[in-house]
């Protein structure tokens, strides 16, 4: 079962919901609006599975940076998001698929205990423009049915603040 808008604002009252920065206007009927922090990662050449990839690291100034088709970038919410209660689903926003953004097309499911701020898959079909902290994506949080036993302490990438890149590679070491 989704959660709507107003018991959002109910579980972050009871701290079983946490968004850093909080703006109850990103509220919408039951999702939350996410922005892009500032920073991209955008991957160079042909990526190999078995290897650590070639990338460089961008701030996407105030005029915006243009993300080209062919290539796949990375970047992060700017706000911190999780629950200790809820599975946290990110997905795109309607209006940025209409002008061809593809965000979070393998990835779209969050783990039960995560609180972080969450790295974002970016591709687009034609050039597009993007901007610091523009709204890209929404969160949405679901309740679970059944007993958990396992939560996800172990995780890989949680404790970044930032985009991370895939650590897939070291499966091959």
């Amino acid at each position: 079962m989704i959660l709507t808008n107003l018991e959002i604002i109910k579980q972050i009252q009871k701290k079983n919901i946490q968004i850093e920065p909080f703006d109850k206007n990103l509220l919408n009927p039951n999702s939350y609006n996410y922005r892009l922090n500032n920073e991209l990662i955008e991957f160079d050449g042909t990526l190999d599975a078995k290897q650590k990839p070639n990338f460089k690291k961008i701030t996407i100034q105030p005029e915006g940076y243009t993300l080209m088709p062919g290539k796949l970038y990375l970047s992060s919410t700017f706000e911190k998001i999780g629950s200790k209660k809820f599975v946290t689903q990110l997905i795109g926003r309607s209006s940025m698929g209409r002008i061809g953004l593809f965000l979070q097309i393998t990835a779209p499911l969050g783990h039960v205990g995560t609180y972080h701020n969450w790295t974002l898959e970016l591709k687009v079909v034609q050039p597009l423009k993007i901007y610091p902290f523009m709204k890209i994506g929404q969160v949405t949080f679901w309740k679970t049915k059944g007993i958990k036993q396992l939560t996800y302490q172990r995780g890989e990438y949680k404790q970044y603040q930032s985009a991370q890149i895939s650590k897939f590679y070291k499966e091959f070491l």
